[in-house]
């Protein structure tokens, strides 16, 4: 008794076996049974190898694209409120953000917002991008101060300042 059978491919070398065991010529030509090459079927509507596209090219596949109006600017600065400054001021201190100097904290975001929400104990003399008018009025309220980033070219973009040498005299 046989307890293995060899597969058609192997067994099917002979004369007129063009196919091995694989049916007629044109099936195995290209794409044919095969399920397509790359990404053949992946179409939104379809599931094909639906786990592919979100394991290997991530979200943004699926869905609308959307498009904006070249007038639309989206602001990236990074925010923090005033009660997560609070609550991670450990941590800021850790990761060599944030000093203590006497009974203020020197604490250094040069590249966010501070915005109001929540309300602070310790005294703040914070270095940053930007500031809410709450979060100037709630810091000073506690005895601390905010020093915000003069940044020249952030300035010129927003008010639409040239510099001199682009000016022409008529």
């Amino acid at each position: 008794m046989k307890t293995h059978k060899r597969k058609k491919e192997s067994r099917m070398h002979g004369k007129n076996m063009g196919t091995h065991g694989g049916g007629a010529r044109k099936k195995r030509k290209g794409s044919g049974h095969k399920g397509g090459k790359g990404m053949a079927g992946t179409g939104k509507r379809a599931d094909h190898k639906k786990t592919l596209v979100t394991k290997l090219y991530g979200h943004g596949y699926f869905g609308k694209k959307g498009v904006t109006s070249l007038g639309l600017k989206v602001d990236k600065r990074k925010r923090i409120n005033l009660f997560s400054i609070e609550e991670n001021l450990m941590n800021l201190i850790k990761k060599g953000l944030a000093k203590k100097t006497g009974e203020k904290y020197e604490i250094n975001l040069k590249g966010f917002k501070i915005l109001g929400k929540g309300e602070i104990k310790n005294k703040f003399i914070i270095t940053c991008l930007a500031a809410s008018k709450m979060a100037f009025d709630k810091i000073k309220k506690a005895g601390g101060e905010i020093i915000v980033e003069d940044n020249k070219k952030l300035k010129e973009k927003k008010n639409g300042i040239t510099s001199d040498k682009n000016k022409t005299n008529a």
